[in-house]
């Protein structure tokens, strides 16, 4: 018998009516792959984060079959310039540690640099960015904890650090200009006292537990219970966790779906620490020791969850019993209001939990058809009681009594959705809430009024990007989403647990065919609002620069950058208040965003722009590490500030620094000769001064890279004199140590122009532009525009032309008297990089560069996979020793994810010295533009690292004056 299928009988027909298979709910869209186990996972458990992006740029997630964590980051790709996610990770230390138990929940803490994982028994294990993004070790193992069901984690939430951070409110235009407006960002406590990490956890069992770091970096722990109002609440759901100035809100959701609100003191004994006295608090055990004090604010039942369709004041109890069985809480949230830059006209927090029905139909309820959740909402406020007036007829042998401010947890109205949310996150510094569907739309709220953000507002006033028109396109469902530092990418991981990179788009004011120019302005304000926050808080901007590659084109780019300048704000003139420099925050964070701006691959030069910018980086480097080399000399012991790690990168940026300062002296001589006909005609000289693409002139021109410089001679001048010192000091300084200072004076000594000579020739160069000025009446206030000019867009303007005729016809002739110019002329510069002749070209391709210690390495690892039988590879044993043309003889090596350098070092600094001293720099995790730091692959497993380490690592040679063989 045939099937009836077979002869196309229409479905419909059997049921007798075309719509009866929608009554049915049967004929609706097939949901997302794992929806249902997602929500199902959702309503259980409070805490089960799946993927976490750091603040630091990395993100982990945890892998399928739910035993292993792995983590990626964006980078910047060597071979082209494109930003892409990297390859994966494994973190087999997570694995280890938690054994067989299901990994359940991923939490960074507030400064991204600390990951806590918690499995499906409520063990914690806590891992720490080392010095690198996928190179991470273990802080706090998982065994400390006892395996108990009871004892799952339902809230999470990291102490903040205790440190105030530049905010910015909004951008406003004001005739004409966007105005940013500033504030500093008070931390919220509460705090630990040393400093370190610690974090506060609710339990299913409603025991709330304080993990956290003494000084001697071991970890303890303390706990109490949560007073419930009744026995049967005392089996959790959800947790939400939230800072206030007020102490730390905790709500807690319960199987029998009751809210409670609480306030929980945490008070240290003693409450501040000295970090001189931990030998002797070591000693004696006493470090800082944490308790609780609770406070049970509110007890909520948020009953009435009804669909948008029917009327909660509708005396319909059956539907009400029937539509309330049906929700279920999947997600529990506490909001601050965002900060203000004025105190006390914030609200108070808001509780916010995310009710969903059930996925499919089922016997019971036949007529449940469609996905949809609701939104409740309790505003926490405090008010003053006021007593019956007869009350004031009692005597009292107190006095002055007040009665206690009364808490109230104020409904407001719900937000029904025909969709189910997957995710609710705070971002953009707390002005946004981000709420995620189903069907993998992300829409942007107003987190106080929970108004969304269309991007069609005022656009001449912008708090984030979405509000100015940013949004993020329909993309392929996931079901787990997490978003970057600043919330313009976004990270899911779909049905297949396939990683997608998501990322925010702008029509950039092109819509139908026109151009509105408001709208694009306040789309690049709002990005420059974003990067300030980012530099404020010191976090990674590395997603506002995917942003600007992919979205803007390099008239935007240009506009983006001459805007932030304005925004943080940066003076640019440094022809004066120069020590400024050495410190300034947000110097060397725009100078990357500006020098990544115009990086197009590794084998390629920089746009001019971009390479006036990383020479400037490069500058501030070793300018820097002389500074600090000599200051922490003086504060240790004799011994130690000779230390051969420290030594070694301040041989090779001493190298480097006298280099470049011949390379831009050989330009220079090259550009008087070109110029040499056109002297005596104003105007030609004038136009031929407008169209010069030098770096080397622009650098001396500005008064930044210009007063880097004179540090850096500075610095030399204590090297020499260092080096002069040594056979005084033999006796306290190693062998290796006293033969880089041996060949670091030798350098100095053999340098084809004095310190001294350079100093004068800065100083005519000096003089050159500061009677540019004078003569064309610019003070202090019209300086910084020609200098932004030099630094931003590369462009001589027209006030230093004068300039540029004085140092041609008058300061370079007058010097060439007291330098050996053939030395000059004949020294290869190709080792710098930052010339565009072949004999650079071919550098690049086949050597790198340490770009922290400026010596460079052996062949690079494209090299090596590449070219196995080509002549530099075969000779690259002459650099690093043994090897020959192995692949495995390419040493381990971090590579920037921003600039695509890289580094030698692969392991901690072996010295306190030479860790305080990279510490200090701020090159621990990051290379000097700023870029975080990744293990290339291919290059060595972190497990391998330690090991080969020692006689992989050219750094390691301890004949520095075979470290340039070949390079100059």
């Amino acid at each position: 018998m045939p099937l009836i299928m077979e002869d196309g009988i229409d479905v419909d027909d059997l049921f007798g009516d075309p719509t009866s298979l929608e009554q049915l709910g049967l004929s609706s869209a097939p949901a997302t792959k794992g929806l249902a186990q997602r929500l199902d996972e959702m309503r259980r458990l409070g805490c089960c984060q799946k993927v976490a992006w750091s603040r630091l740029g990395c993100i982990a997630y945890i892998s399928q079959d739910g035993l292993r964590v792995n983590i990626r980051h964006l980078q910047c790709r060597p071979s082209d310039g494109k930003w892409v996610l990297s390859d994966d990770t494994p973190l087999p230390p997570v694995t280890e540690a938690h054994g067989s138990h299901p990994l359940a929940h991923l939490s960074w803490n507030e400064t991204g640099s600390e990951l806590a994982v918690v499995d499906s028994s409520g063990r914690v294990s806590v891992y720490s960015i080392s010095i690198a993004l996928n190179h991470i070790a273990g802080l706090r193992q998982a065994m400390i904890d006892a395996d108990d069901d009871g004892g799952q984690i339902v809230g999470m939430m990291w102490l903040n650090t205790q440190r105030s951070v530049h905010a910015f409110h909004q951008a406003s235009k004001l005739n004409g200009r966007w105005a940013y407006s500033p504030f500093r960002r008070r931390p919220i406590g509460p705090f630990h006292p040393a400093n370190k990490s610690a974090l506060v956890c609710v339990t299913r069992s409603g025991i709330i537990r304080l993990l956290y770091q003494n000084p001697d970096s071991r970890w303890a722990e303390i706990s109490a219970e949560l007073k419930n109002t009744g026995h049967s609440d005392r089996l959790l759901t959800h947790a939400a966790l939230v800072a206030t100035q007020g102490g730390i809100i905790v709500a807690t959701h319960s199987a029998c779906q009751k809210i409670c609100i609480y306030r929980v003191h945490i008070t240290w004994n003693p409450a501040q620490w000295d970090p001189t006295q931990q030998k002797q608090a070591t000693a004696t055990n006493q470090f800082p020791t944490p308790s609780f004090r609770f406070f049970h604010v509110k007890t909520e039942t948020p009953s009435g969850v009804f669909p948008a369709n029917l009327s909660p004041g509708e005396n319909n109890e059956e539907f009400s019993q029937f539509a309330n069985s049906l929700y279920c809480l999947t997600r529990l949230e506490i909001i601050t209001p965002p900060p203000e830059s004025t105190p006390g006209s914030a609200a108070g927090p808001c509780v916010v939990a995310v009710f969903s029905n059930s996925l499919h139909v089922t016997d019971d309820h036949p007529q449940q058809q469609a996905a949809s959740s609701v939104i409740v909402r309790w505003q926490l406020e405090t008010t003053s009681q006021t007593l019956h007036p007869k009350f004031d007829e009692v005597v009292s042998k107190k006095t002055n009594v007040q009665a206690k401010p009364k808490v109230e947890l104020r409904r407001l109205d719900d937000i029904h959705l025909d969709r189910f949310i997957i995710s609710v996150d705070y971002t953009e510094y707390g002005n946004v809430l981000a709420v995620t569907y189903d069907d993998s739309s992300i829409v942007f709220y107003d987190p106080r009024t929970m108004t969304s953000f269309n991007g069609v507002e005022d656009n001449n006033t912008v708090t984030n990007m979405a509000q100015a028109g940013f949004h993020y396109p329909l993309d392929a469902s996931g079901l787990h989403i997490s978003f970057s530092p600043n919330a313009c990418l976004a990270v899911v991981l779909d049905g297949e647990w396939q990683m997608r990179l998501r990322l925010m788009e702008h029509s950039l004011g092109a819509e139908g065919g026109l151009f509105d120019e408001s709208r694009f302005s306040a789309a690049v304000a709002s990005l420059t609002l974003t990067f300030c926050r980012g530099c404020g808080s010191d976090i990674n901007t590395d997603d506002i620069l995917v942003i600007l590659m992919r979205q803007l084109n390099a008239d935007a780019q240009n506009i983006f950058v001459n805007e932030v300048y304005r925004a943080l704000p940066i003076n640019c003139n440094f022809t004066v208040e120069q020590d400024k420099l050495m410190n300034h925050p947000y110097i060397p964070r725009c100078l990357s965003m500006q020098a990544a701006l115009g990086f197009k691959e590794c084998y390629k030069p920089r746009s001019l722009p971009s390479a006036v910018s990383w020479a400037i980086l490069n500058l501030r480097h070793a300018s820097v590490l002389f500074a600090y080399f000599f200051q922490y000399a003086k504060g240790v012991r004799e011994t130690e500030s000779h230390d051969p790690d420290v030594l070694r990168m301040v041989f090779g940026n001493t190298k480097w620094a006298l280099d470049f300062s011949h390379y831009l002296l050989d330009e220079l001589f090259d550009i008087a000769d070109d110029f040499e006909s056109t002297f005596s005609d104003q105007e030609a000289f004038a136009q031929k001064v407008k169209s010069t693409t030098s770096l080397p002139l622009l650098v001396l021109l500005s008064s930044m890279s210009r007063a880097f410089l004179r540090f850096i001679c500075r610095g030399l001048r204590g090297l020499h004199a260092g080096y002069a010192a040594t056979p005084t000091l033999a006796l306290g300084v190693s062998g290796e140590a006293r033969m880089y200072y041996v060949e670091i004076g030798r350098m100095i000594d053999a340098s084809p122009v004095r310190i001294d000579v350079y100093e004068k020739f800065l100083a005519g160069v000096d003089s050159a532009v500061r009677h540019a000025y004078q003569g064309a009446g610019f003070g202090d206030a019209e300086r910084p525009a020609p200098e932004k000019e030099l630094l931003v867009n590369a462009r001589i303007p027209a006030v230093l032309i004068p300039a540029v005729a004085t140092l041609l016809r008058q300061t370079v002739p007058a010097l060439k008297q007291e330098i050996n110019r053939m030395s000059i002329y004949l020294a290869d510069y190709s080792w710098l990089r930052f010339g565009d002749d072949r004999r650079t070209e071919l550098y690049r391709r086949t050597r790198d560069v340490d770009v922290l210690k400026k010596i460079p390495l052996r062949t690079s690892p494209a090299v090596a996979n590449n070219n196995n039988n080509s002549t530099e590879h075969q000779n690259g044993s002459s650099h690093g020793g043994g090897g020959g043309n192995k692949r495995s003889a390419v040493p381990p090596r971090r590579r920037c994810v921003r600039c695509c350098e890289v580094s030698g070092d692969v392991t901690p600094p072996r010295s306190f010295l030479s860790f305080r001293l990279i510490a200090r720099l701020g090159v621990l995790r990051s290379c000097i533009c700023g870029g975080m730091w990744t293990l290339e692959s291919g290059t060595g497993s972190p497990s391998s690292m330690m090991a080969s380490q020692n006689h992989q690592n050219p750094a390691r040679t301890p004949a520095p004056t075979g470290v340039f063989a070949g390079s100059s």
